[in-house]
């Protein structure tokens, strides 16, 4: 049994997308999907998610005052001690069966602590360009470039410096082994997941993108404009913690290990027929006589 835990703050519209994804999923893992509403501000969500709760879809947890991220995680965390977790944000879209592919890449490897699925909003493990915020490309939806992604990368992983924390897959002999996240210094999130993968790494645990794997990510939905001035104090942290995080990254940023399975997916999105004019072209212009 996994459990999915989906914090809710802010975004009414985004967490209807992200629920309805998740439940209609085809997954075959067993699983409960747990939501943990922080005191949202909006009543409107409030009142969808305990109708929800009432059809018996979710399990909610609800809560009196605002927490904070990584407290409602933990919480989430610590509901069922013999189950793997997925942390999700709310503003995300998953398709197919999404967590069975993550599951299955925990299963293969018994060090394997972490499991992050490629996104348009993920920084290393973002797609269509590395490191970067990226919209969906003009005509595609999150269930085509998922079935893209699972053709084209079947069961396969590429070693990360860390998961990236608005889809991550956490092994519960991880959790166990390393402990939940730190409230005290990252409460309103933002590099708790680096934090609880630093930890991890030092005590011989690996982090993984799963490259089979595609979740849209529309980022920021919660925190808004205050998000960049959370960012810069966690990382602060970060930076103090583990002075080996940021040569890590530059390194993984310079060679951009994802870059084959990126391109990979590229090409089984667009098709057969957009292979084949690519291949036409290349041999015609081979067949071209040179210039004078």
């Amino acid at each position: 049994m996994i459990d999915v835990i989906i914090p809710a703050y802010r975004g009414l519209a985004q967490t209807r997308r992200c629920l309805a994804s998740v439940l209609d999923a085809p997954v075959r893992e067993a699983h409960e999907v747990i939501v943990i509403d922080d005191a949202s501000p909006e009543p409107p969500l409030s009142a969808w998610l305990r109708d929800l709760a009432g059809q018996g879809r979710i399990t909610l947890r609800s809560h009196a005052g605002n927490a904070g991220f990584v407290a409602s995680v933990n919480e989430g965390m610590g509901l069922h001690p013999d189950r793997d977790v997925v942390l999700l944000n709310s503003d995300t879209e998953v398709a197919g069966d999404w967590l069975d592919r993550l599951a299955a890449h925990v299963a293969r490897d018994p060090r394997v602590g972490t499991v992050t699925p490629f996104s348009n909003n993920a920084t290393i493990c973002s797609y269509p360009v590395f490191a970067q915020s990226n919209r969906l490309p003009e005509g595609t939806t999150t269930a085509r470039l998922d079935a893209a992604f699972a053709r084209a990368n079947t069961a396969m992983t590429v070693e990360v410096p860390t998961a990236v924390g608005f889809c991550m897959f956490i092994a519960r002999r991880c959790l166990a082994d390393v402990g939940r996240f730190d409230e005290e210094a990252f409460g309103r999130g933002y590099g708790e997941e680096v934090d609880f993968c630093m930890r991890a790494a030092r005590a011989g645990w690996r982090h993984v993108l799963a490259a089979d794997t595609f979740v849209y990510h529309e980022g920021e939905v919660s925190f808004g404009s205050g998000a960049q001035d959370i960012r810069d104090r966690a990382q602060s942290v970060i930076d103090d913690r583990y002075p080996e995080f940021q040569v890590r990254v530059r390194a993984f940023l310079a060679d951009d290990p994802p870059r084959p399975f990126r391109d990979r997916a590229a090409a089984a999105h667009a098709g057969p027929s957009a292979r084949l004019f690519r291949a036409l072209g290349r041999w015609l212009r081979g067949k071209r006589p040179p210039r004078p």
